[in-house]
């Protein structure tokens, strides 16, 4: 008595012999599929052609997002230059905290943001970026290895930002001369949107913001 074929011998049947459907073309023809779209049969090849138009339209879904993510790119590149070009323009030193902030609130559409610097030169200690920093602020800055980002918990760094009480979410930025373990100052940039600064996003571009403002500030160390 012979066995009735289970889907699974028959799947390696045809794997086996992938020649089976040249010599039984008029199978082709008969082979009946259901289809998702409105629940009724569609031959073979139909229903191929359906696989196909799906997978394209993935494809397509994939590359329009390439392609989003790529101008959204493009655009934040752009900003990073002006704002650096704006650091490289102050006409002197003292002048590198304020063009800094202002360029950042203007390029990239931060509400809130300000600095702190400590171990300044005698020059610049009385300047408004060399106002009194806790130690506590100081240990948390030299602990930062990333950029943080969150809701604001009542951080001592969101009451430096002009309207302290409305700053819903923080970035905080550590400023320090290349892989030294202590920072010398603190980036701080607020919004009132919970959503603007998460825990959970991307941290790579201030990063690089952190890395290009420590080095334009330096000149202001002691």
């Amino acid at each position: 008595m012979t066995s009735p074929l289970d889907s699974t011998a028959v799947a390696q049947f045809l794997t086996q012999h992938p020649h089976f459907f040249e010599e039984h073309a008029d199978l082709l023809a008969r082979i009946r599929l259901s289809t998702p779209l409105g629940g009724r049969t569609v031959s073979l090849q139909e229903r191929q052609m359906e696989v196909l138009r799906e997978k394209i339209k993935i494809m397509e879904m994939r590359l329009a997002d390439l392609i989003r993510a790529g101008e959204e790119n493009d655009a934040i590149a752009e900003k990073f230059q002006r704002w650096t070009r704006g650091l490289l323009l102050a006409r002197n030193d003292v002048d590198l905290p304020h063009v800094l902030i202002s360029a950042l609130k203007a390029n990239f559409g931060v509400p809130h943001a300000t600095l702190r610097l400590w171990g300044v030169a005698g020059d610049f200690a009385h300047a408004w970026f060399a106002q009194e920093v806790s130690p506590d602020a100081r240990i948390f800055s030299n602990s930062l290895t990333a950029p943080f980002c969150g809701p604001n918990h009542d951080f001592e760094a969101a009451s430096w930002l002009e309207d302290a009480p409305a700053v819903q979410s923080l970035a905080l930025l550590p400023l320090r001369v290349g892989a030294a373990p202590d920072a010398f100052g603190l980036l701080v940039l607020g919004s009132a949107d919970p959503g603007r600064f998460t825990a959970d996003m991307s941290t790579d571009f201030l990063a690089r913001i952190s890395e290009t403002g420590s080095a334009a500030l330096t000149c202001l160390l002691g």
